[in-house]
């Protein structure tokens, strides 16, 4: 008995480090700089990989700059990240035409998220954008 005591005792200790870590998903010893982060979904909506790594909706965080593309047109603006919050923007874009009416409303639409986050989780290799809410804006993969 004594055994599954300190057994039960062991188990019950060892989940709680493990949970302790879980908290909010957020790694700060992971940065979330000098990756390339690829849209896969926008909203709940999965985002599908076009095959085309430069029609890909994506951006990469450097320093305090972000550039990347919104599928048609080159981004680029600052971006300010501390703690669990992330700022990014104000946005400046190339004005080529997007031929692909899809991918001209879902670039507009993946710009709009990334000028709305306030905060983010980085879980792995998955980076979500939340809003001021906690809501998911967008969530990109790194490669």
């Amino acid at each position: 008995m004594r055994r599954f005591v300190r057994f039960a005792g062991l188990v019950c200790v060892s989940a709680a480090a493990l949970l302790s870590g879980c908290g909010s998903g957020i790694s700060l010893d992971e940065p979330i700089e000098s990756r390339i982060w690829r849209l896969s979904s926008l909203g709940m909506q999965p985002v599908a990989a076009s095959g085309d790594l430069q029609r890909d909706a994506q951006i990469t965080f450097d320093g305090t700059r972000v550039t990347g593309s919104g599928g048609c047109n080159r981004l680029t603006g600052g971006y300010q990240r501390s703690g669990s919050s992330l700022k990014i923007g104000p946005l400046a874009a190339t004005r080529m035409a997007c031929l692909d009416a899809n991918r001209g409303a879902l670039e507009s639409s993946f710009v709009g998220a990334l000028q709305a986050t306030t905060n983010y989780s980085l879980l792995g290799s998955q980076l979500s954008l939340l809003d001021a809410g906690g809501r998911t804006l967008a969530v990109l993969e790194s490669r």
